[in-house]
């Protein structure tokens, strides 16, 4: 195994096709994007309010932040940019629910999830459409993670009922040691805008199933997703309170969060600084925090690899959700002995990807979340092309927020240097 890492000087450059301007400029007039908004309209879940206590309201001061669609620049919706106040009384509704619904019985909080379960997916079509049109990635990936999304509420709504307790054995004989599993009360869920639903649903389905209430602060890039969720967690019979969202400043929410003793377990999803900040901020209150970091993820190929194999699990790798996970692979290390075929057809494999709007059906790669996504992948192409690329690597920026790469062959040596 060792010696196998040794001999891997030499990496595959990750490349994209290269859109002319003429066909970037042309993704605003072929998407139907009015159309879509019209659909989620229709289905009653095009919703740009806050959640507190079971009511959709306005930020207190008026404030709202705009969406925008990724692909083309428009804006989707205004929705209301919340701050402390509205998530404290988001906390205290909470709060106050949370003694009535960790007293239903694990069979009633499951047969409301169950619920909230089959409205997602009878939804599944807006709920993608909304995350392909805020989020940009492409309609079948949307669609696929509705439908993964919600598959974490089905599991939960199995689990609550399946919450036991232990029964210790003693150390005397008059004695019995019984362990119960309570819920720890009122949980903040913070997300990130690559999964707008997932990763809601994941933070949300245990704590609900358990007996826990919810604040949930989506992304404010991807937060239609989030409140139309939650709209069908209400239609589900998910009581007020339990589930709230506020979204908009996002270091007021995170401190609120943070300084309240009401909130006694804090979840994100995002980058490893601030996951730093949210555990240092939640000692003073003695909370419980599980956090999901960012990644660093190399991609190894042996020179034992079937090619076909090799090549269909890294592209969908380093390319799911246009790179934009904290799993993709951020760099692929081949050994020598398979290296050459490997980069003529992984090269030829990302070429045959389609970048473009997430609307249009032939799109495999939609565009990055925004310009400081764009920015940050010319960072990493400059610090590689000043330390280590060596032939034919031509990039830019189409439009918006495609970027493109075109290479006939690109090859990297002194992988150890570059930045990931």
């Amino acid at each position: 195994m060792a010696m196998a890492m040794m001999a891997m000087r030499r990496a595959v450059a990750l490349g994209a096709r290269h859109i002319p301007a003429a066909a970037a400029s042309s993704f605003r007039m072929s998407a139907d994007a009015g159309a879509a908004m019209e659909k989620i309209r229709a289905a009653g879940l095009l919703r740009t309010q806050g959640l507190i206590a079971g009511q959709w309201v306005d930020a207190y001061d008026g404030k709202t932040i705009e969406v925008q669609n990724p692909a083309t620049g428009e804006v989707l919706a205004n929705v209301s940019c919340m701050g402390s106040r509205e998530t404290s009384d988001a906390i205290a509704s909470a709060h106050s629910t949370f003694y009535s619904w960790s007293k239903l019985t694990a069979s009633e909080r499951s047969k409301a999830l169950r619920k909230w379960y089959d409205l997602i997916i009878s939804h599944k079509e807006e709920l993608a459409l909304l995350m392909t049109l805020e989020q940009g990635k492409p309609m079948k990936e949307a669609l696929g993670e509705v439908n993964y999304g919600a598959s974490f509420i089905e599991y939960f709504a199995e689990e609550a009922k399946r919450i036991y307790g232990d029964i210790i054995p003693p150390t005397l004989s008059d004695r019995r040691l019984l362990v119960l599993k309570q819920p720890v009360g009122v949980v903040g869920a913070i997300t990130p805008w690559n999964f707008p639903l997932a990763m809601i649903t994941r933070k949300v389905g245990p704590a609900l199933a358990c007996g826990c209430t919810v604040v949930v602060k989506p992304s404010e890039f991807t937060p239609l997703t989030a409140l139309a969720a939650a709209d069908l967690a209400l239609q589900a019979g998910i009581p007020a309170g339990a589930l709230n969202v506020v979204m908009g400043n996002a270091a007021e929410i995170g401190d609120a969060l943070l300084q309240s003793t009401q909130v006694r377990k804090i979840t994100f999803t995002g980058s490893t600084a601030v996951g730093k900040k949210l555990m240092a901020g939640s000692a003073n209150t003695v909370k419980k925090v599980s956090l999901e970091l960012g990644g660093n993820a190399p991609c190894i190929v042996f020179d034992d690899a079937d090619i076909d194999v090799a090549v269909k699990g890294s592209l969908a790798a380093k390319f799911r959700n246009s790179g934009q996970t904290c799993v993709c692979a951020n760099r692929i290390l081949v050994q020598e002995g398979i290296y050459e075929k490997f980069a003529k057809a992984f090269i030829q494999a990302v070429q045959s990807l389609k970048v473009g709007n997430g609307l249009e059906e032939s799109t495999s790669q939609g565009p990055l979340i925004n310009e400081a996504a764009v920015q940050k992948v010319e960072k990493f192409i400059n610090d590689a092309t000043s330390k280590a690329l060596l032939v034919n690597l031509h990039s830019g920026q189409t439009s918006l927020n495609f970027f493109w790469l075109k290479s006939d062959q690109a090859e990297l040596v002194n992988v150890e240097q570059m930045s990931c």
